[in-house]
């Protein structure tokens, strides 16, 4: 029996990517899931993919900046599962690439960053949260990045976005301390993915596979990871997150 066995979980921009890989891997451990993105054909072939694992998935195609789509995503994940155990906030966009300095940067692409990555989690939480509080449990994890803890000339309206993405994740923290319900955020690293590549484009070095960065996001989603609250985890450290904390 998988660590997630029955769990439902709902995952953003799991069409391709971290998203993807996280899908896969929650999967594989039993969970139920729930997921978006805004391409129907490659959030089919991950649902199909999935599904081939053993897990039942319910695959809604939308954009999580926009309300309308986030109510009929949690409202169909509802009906179909009648709860959200997890909510993985992974759905996310770079912006232009090459990314402009902020004083060239446009200002509907500027704003549109800001909608995906940061408004977009906000939507999804403030309606996945309160069926949480009300049974005592659950577990939030939102995708940071190093960009939204350190300001990096060049990284424009995407790093501002996750600096925006981890107030958020603190503030609503602390707001739902003691009441079983825990909101984490997990700085992936460097992946091998097509959004670094669109922001690297002449990367040299080495990258992560997202398939590894997973299986620190499926812990989250565990109940071992019932005492983790309110922390800024990188998953290059996992698994020695209890051992950060201690010290």
């Amino acid at each position: 029996m998988g660590t997630l066995q029955s769990k439902v979980i709902m995952i953003t921009g799991a069409s391709k990517g971290l998203g993807r890989a996280i899908a896969l891997a929650c999967a594989k451990e039993g969970a139920k899931l729930a997921i978006s993105a805004r391409g129907e054909k490659a959030l089919a072939e991950v649902q199909a993919e999935a599904a081939k694992l053993g897990a039942e998935v319910l695959a809604v195609a939308g954009d999580m900046s926009q309300a309308r789509d986030v109510e009929r995503f949690v409202a169909q994940t509802e009906a179909h599962y009648g709860r959200i155990d997890v909510l993985m906030n992974n759905a996310s966009v770079l912006g232009p690439s090459p990314m402009p300095y902020l004083l060239d940067y446009p200002e509907a692409d500027f704003e549109q960053v800001l909608r995906v990555n940061a408004i977009g989690p906000f939507l999804v939480t403030r309606r996945v949260l309160p069926g949480m509080l009300q049974r005592g449990s659950g577990s939030i994890v939102n995708v940071t990045s190093s960009a939204g803890h350190v300001g990096y000339g060049g990284w424009g309206a995407y790093g501002v976005s996750k600096f925006a993405l981890e107030g958020l994740t603190e503030t609503w923290a602390e707001e739902v301390e003691e009441s079983g319900v825990r909101i984490n955020m997990v700085d992936p690293g460097e992946m091998d993915t097509a959004m670094h590549a669109l922001a690297v484009p002449d990367c040299d070095y080495e990258l992560a596979d997202p398939r590894d960065v997973a299986e620190a996001f499926v812990y989250l989603a565990s109940e071992a990871s019932a005492h983790l609250h309110g922390r800024r985890l990188q998953a290059e450290r996992y698994p020695n997150w209890e051992e950060e904390e201690a010290t």
